[in-house]
């Protein structure tokens, strides 16, 4: 009999009690009528959380619920807005402890105080392989930071993966949930201690589509200059070079497809603009440090697919021989906005390469991985799989 069980989820009704209880009576069956250890779930702005929150810990009785708002919800190719997604786990190779952090945008201090108690590994030591889903309001900031900070306080020892809350492009407020709970300004830490190795994968499938260029000045997440020039002067430049057009009214469409790709020696981590200023500066979903190296970057939907398809494969690696119970998937709510009816595609290469439409995910504001020696923090425009062992 398998050691782990994972059952998903989706469902577009659109009354938070009936798409709960529709949700948990599909899992209950797929987990043969027992209780879930973990309920993971993704759902729309559209829906009042609190009661879709109640009606799912109601009725499938988990004894941990986390989750978070998202910009499109998937489970395996059934894909939509305004809908839920969810997975649930029962596992006896597996330990699961959760936690919330509040007051995010304070900085990081008091929000990791109240996380870090989550982090148990060193009293379990029957349980080598170290892993935490992280859920996050982006919007409150300091997502690098507070990563960096967590890697560091557990000696990195763990893998960090997971994403920023969203709420469909509209960048006003975005939630993360506990228990039947659903708060802002917060971030949600779910440790996962197993006795083999959870896989983890990271694409984005991106590439330089111009020559590097120095951040001049930034502040934070406002990108100002680029090679001593304003920010916006250099995209109507690049827009003019490539046959692009650039509508400085309506400037989200040409962002979402030449987003900015920072030099880290080993690749790119990518920022997506989102507005332009009054100012000429741009604003970035996460930060643009200053001094960096940066080019504009290009994708189309068939490097998208690729992407997809190698963070799947890269994590099935991960699981080192054991057989795949099944996967949670982030990519960016940039990328579902870009590609439009063809991010099907992206499900459907995810599909293929695990061998299983088994996996369960959302579109958030940036994705989060960092694994010691390997990654760095927080992305956008990329997708992250986390492959659960059997």
């Amino acid at each position: 009999m398998a050691n782990t069980i994972v059952a998903v989820s989706h469902t577009s009704l659109s009354v938070p009690e009936a798409a709960g209880r529709a949700l948990a009576e599909s899992l209950i069956d797929k987990l043969n009528g027992d209780h879930p250890d973990v309920l993971i779930v993704f759902a729309s702005p559209e829906f009042d959380y609190q009661p879709l929150l109640c009606a799912l810990d109601s009725a499938c009785k988990p004894r941990l619920l986390v989750g978070c708002s998202s910009a499109g919800e998937f489970s395996g190719c059934a894909t939509g807005n305004a809908s839920v997604s969810v997975m649930a786990i029962r596992a006896d190779d597996i330990l699961f402890r959760a936690a919330i952090g509040t007051g995010l945008r304070n900085g990081t201090s008091s929000a990791l105080k109240q996380v870090m108690p989550v982090f148990s590994g060193s009293e379990h030591p029957d349980f080598p392989y170290r892993s935490a889903l992280v859920l996050t309001d982006a919007l409150a900031g300091y997502v690098d930071e507070i990563i960096h900070e967590m890697m560091v306080l557990t000696g990195g020892t763990y893998q960090l993966f997971g994403g920023g809350a969203a709420d469909d492009a509209k960048f006003h407020k975005t939630h993360v949930f506990i228990g039947t709970e659903a708060q802002t300004d917060a971030i949600v830490v779910l440790e996962m201690l197993s006795k083999k190795p959870i896989g983890l994968g990271v694409r984005h499938g991106w590439k330089p589509n111009g020559p590097a260029l120095r951040v001049t000045e930034a502040q934070g997440t406002r990108l100002v200059s680029l090679n001593a020039a304003p920010a916006v002067e250099v995209f109507e430049e690049h827009a003019l070079a490539t046959g692009q057009s650039f509508d400085r009214a309506d400037p989200l469409p040409f962002f979402l497809h030449n987003v900015i790709g920072i030099e880290t020696g080993d690749g790119y981590k990518l920022r997506v603009p989102l507005t332009l200023n009054d100012d000429g500066s741009i604003a970035c979903a996460a930060e643009v440090p200053v001094g960096a190296t940066v080019h504009i970057m290009v994708a189309d939907v068939a490097s998208a697919c690729e992407a997809a398809r190698q963070a799947s494969e890269a994590a099935l690696e991960g699981l080192e021989g054991a057989e795949h119970a099944g996967s949670l998937l982030f990519d960016c709510a940039a990328t579902r906005l870009r590609l439009g009816r063809e991010f099907g595609n992206e499900l459907e290469t995810v599909a293929q390469a695990l061998g299983s439409e088994n996996f369960a995910g959302c579109n958030t504001y940036g994705q989060i991985a960092r694994s010691a020696g390997q990654f760095s923090g927080f992305h956008n425009c990329t997708a992250i799989v986390c492959a659960i062992p059997l």
